[in-house]
C-alpha cells in the first residue's frame, strides 16, 4: 500500500513538469513567429524605403577582346508599375561602356540573373563598375567593381 502513495505524486508532478514544458514550448513558438513577423515587416518597410534596385553580383568573362557581363540584381519593390529595368557598365572615368535594357519585371525572381550582350573595355582599364537602374529614378543604388580578366 505505501508504494501507491509514492507512485501517485510522482505520477502528478510528472504531468505537472509536462504541462510547464508544453507552455514553454508555446512561448518559445510565440516568440519565434513574433521575431519573424518583425523582422518580415522590418524588411518590407525597407523594401519601401529603397529608391533604388541593388546590384549584388556581377561576372565578367572575356572572349578575345569583347567581354560579356552576368549582373544578379534585387529589387524587392519590384512590380509591373516600378522595377529594375536595366544596368550599365562604367570604367573608373565614369564612361559608360555598355547598357542593358530589362523588358519586364522580375517580381517572383529575386534576385535575379541576366547577361548582356558582348562590349568593348579599353586596354587601360583595369575594373568596371556595373549600376542597376530602376524605371522611375534612374540609376542608382548599390554597385559592384569588377576586375577585368586579362
Amino acid at each position: 500500500m505505501r508504494r501507491r502513495i509514492f507512485f501517485v505524486p510522482t505520477i502528478i508532478l510528472t504531468t505537472l513538469l509536462l504541462a510547464s514544458c508544453a507552455g514553454n514550448t508555446d512561448t518559445a513558438q510565440n516568440a519565434a513567429t513574433s521575431e519573424a513577423t518583425s523582422t518580415s515587416d522590418e524588411t518590407s518597410e525597407a523594401a519601401e524605403l529603397q529608391e533604388f534596385p541593388d546590384v549584388v553580383d556581377a561576372a565578367l568573362t572575356a572572349s578575345g577582346d569583347e567581354f560579356t557581363v552576368a549582373v544578379t540584381i534585387s529589387s524587392p519593390y519590384d512590380t509591373p508599375q516600378r522595377y529594375a529595368d536595366g544596368w550599365r557598365v562604367l570604367s573608373p572615368d565614369g564612361d559608360v561602356l555598355a547598357e542593358h535594357q530589362l523588358g519586364h519585371d522580375h517580381a517572383n525572381e529575386q534576385p535575379f540573373t541576366r547577361t548582356g550582350g558582348t562590349f568593348a573595355i579599353p586596354e587601360n582599364v583595369d575594373e568596371v563598375t556595373v549600376e542597376g537602374r530602376d524605371q522611375d529614378n534612374g540609376y542608382g543604388g548599390a554597385t559592384v567593381t569588377v576586375e577585368v580578366p586579362r
